[in-house]
């Protein structure tokens, strides 16, 4: 199913909330609210970097139900979040888009379908995973050495199990597109609810009506105003949908556009106590690789206007694995796309 018109291009969650973040930079600076945000040193000061005055930035979108030191969200969050408890969704990392800005300010974004089958080294058992579970699975084998070595602080052992979660999907993404990253950017799944809730509400606009008893999506066709359960439930719907987690994609797309489009009429970064609001989400949701300053944040908050070329990544065919259904992709293709939609030698989309 398809947003209707205006609302169905711009990015995740994540562009939208590093986007207001980037907005409003100066403000918070002189405010002194620029403390308090996660910092990630995951990518590390060797890490491959883009050349020739262009920017790759990563952003990651975590199917987490719990916070940064890895207690359980709350009960009524979760009983709102219509997401199952504390357990499911694990650490997969359901959102991935590759933002290249480059030396001129032309931007392309490429979507990584989370399903997408790819080699990987390093995590015991497995040689192919699906590219969501790089996070989680290294989480895991982490943990459990940390744990063998005598480490027993479940702070730490989450921490750095993140930590090395986040190294894996950033490898993962870099061995299958074949493009450096410089920075990078990470939500949970509580930030899209804390954002609509911070706003009073997503407008969004639906061709059809549609139901979704898993996602408790439940909405007739039209114009309306969602509240921050209702846009949880619009963002995570698949089932129901024509394409699927593909257009989950676009249901997210739209909730951002949204969202930055309220932020731009509300006049949010004129006004202290909302932002303060807004903040909030960010220090409790968000998490940045090192090196994050106004520049990469101004570059970021561009994409909120939509001048954005958006694109997915290929798909060869679909196949059932070992009891779980994957995207086969074609790697040499998917840089080759990458590439020449970098360089503008690509065909639209």
């Amino acid at each position: 199913m398809r947003v209707l018109k205006v609302l169905r291009r711009t990015a995740l969650t994540l562009l939208a909330t590093v986007a207001l973040t980037g907005t409003g930079l100066a403000y918070w600076q002189t405010h002194g609210l620029i403390g308090g945000i996660t910092i990630s040193r995951a990518l590390g000061l060797d890490a491959p970097r883009s050349v020739g005055g262009g920017t790759n930035i990563l952003l990651i979108g975590l199917d987490s139900r719990k916070d940064q030191d890895g207690n359980p969200l709350p009960e009524n969050i979760l009983d709102k979040l219509h997401a199952g408890d504390s357990s499911s969704g694990g650490y997969n990392t359901n959102t991935l888009i590759l933002v290249h800005i480059g030396a001129d300010d032309r931007v392309v974004a490429f979507s990584i379908p989370r399903d997408d089958y790819v080699a990987v080294s390093g995590i015991t058992g497995y040689d192919h995973i699906k590219i969501k579970e790089a996070y989680g699975l290294t989480k895991g084998q982490t943990e459990d050495e940390l744990e063998a070595e005598g480490v027993t602080d479940p702070v730490e052992l989450e921490q750095r199990g993140r930590e090395a979660g986040r190294e894996a999907t950033l490898r993962a993404v870099r061995n299958l597109t074949g493009q450096p990253i410089d920075y990078f950017a990470e939500v949970n799944l509580a930030g899209f609810y804390d954002l609509a809730e911070s706003l009073g509400g997503i407008e969004v606009c639906l061709n059809h009506a549609v139901y979704d008893e898993y996602s408790g999506a439940d909405f007739p066709a039209g114009r309306q105003t969602l509240d921050a359960a209702q846009a949880l439930a619009f963002v995570r719907q698949r089932h129901g949908l024509e394409n699927g987690d593909l257009d989950r994609t676009h249901r997210q797309q739209a909730f951002l556009l949204s969202v930055s489009r309220q932020l731009q009429q509300a006049g949010v970064f004129g006004n202290l106590d909302e932002f303060r609001d807004l903040m909030a989400v960010v220090h409790k949701d968000v998490v940045l690789s090192q090196g994050w300053g106004e520049e990469q944040f101004r570059r970021m908050a561009a994409l909120a206007g939509g001048n954005v070329e958006f694109r997915t990544l290929p798909v060869v065919r679909y196949a059932y694995i070992e009891g779980q259904d994957v995207n086969i992709v074609d790697p040499a293709a998917i840089r080759a796309e990458i590439a020449a939609a970098i360089n503008g030698t690509a065909t639209a989309p």
